[in-house]
């Protein structure tokens, strides 16, 4: 079985070392790299090419948002989760922004972290509650989108997008639709190519503000 590659960007060494313990226990998972500050995760994400970072945001040397856009911009196929104890605005929308695929608050529990941590190396957006509340909001405040489904579109992959941003599984889009989970997977690809983005965080984002999608489209 391949593992899925993680790398911790965390300031806390406890921390670090304690996050990195609970994940080698995991037999699908390996953490091949520790990053003590923004400025190395960069650079180790640059060097070792993890499939995720767990990343926080109060760093040395760079915070958690430029050294997100830094990991996206040269490695944008690097999905970043972002691990924090802070859901203030003014952190998650421009994290959500830079591409980070995933917010948790630390208050999660060990199993939830992991199956992020799964979770967005498959695309699919992991948000915290209060941190997807946080969201519909901002777009509700802007208005309802009056544009028209993208024309880069096909209507199969806008009705997946659609049911991706309801945060439903890969699993469920599939039965729901009556398709395999590979199919929807593909689908997926597909989509995240056409937009230039990396998970469906940032395809349901890039769509949100383009009108591609509306506000009755997520629950």
């Amino acid at each position: 079985m391949k593992k899925v590659r993680v790398l911790l960007a965390e300031d806390h060494s406890v921390v670090r070392e304690s996050i990195c313990q609970l994940l080698e226990r995991e037999s699908d998972l390996a953490v091949v790299g520790q990053a003590g500050d923004g400025k190395e995760a960069v650079e180790l994400t640059r060097r070792l090419r993890p499939d995720v970072v767990v990343m926080d945001i109060a760093m040395p040397e760079l915070s958690g948002i430029e050294a997100t856009k830094l990991i996206k911009t040269n490695n944008p196929s690097t999905a970043v989760l972002i691990l924090t104890a802070y859901d203030y605005d003014q952190y998650i929308f421009p994290l959500l922004e830079a591409g980070a695929c995933g917010y948790l608050l630390k208050e999660v529990s060990g199993r939830e972290l992991v199956e992020a941590i799964r979770a967005v190396h498959k695309g699919e957006s992991v948000l915290h509650p209060v941190v997807a509340r946080k969201v519909v909001e901002r777009f509700r405040q802007l208005g309802k989108a009056e544009g028209r489904v993208s024309d880069l579109l096909t209507e199969r992959e806008t009705t997946i997008l659609k049911a991706a941003a309801r945060g439903i599984s890969n699993k469920e889009i599939a039965e729901e639709l009556c398709l395999s989970v590979r199919t929807v997977e593909a689908h997926l690809g597909t989509i995240f190519n056409k937009l230039g983005v990396g998970c469906r965080t940032e395809a349901v984002i890039h769509a949100l503000k383009n009108g591609w999608l509306l506000l009755e489209d997520i629950p």
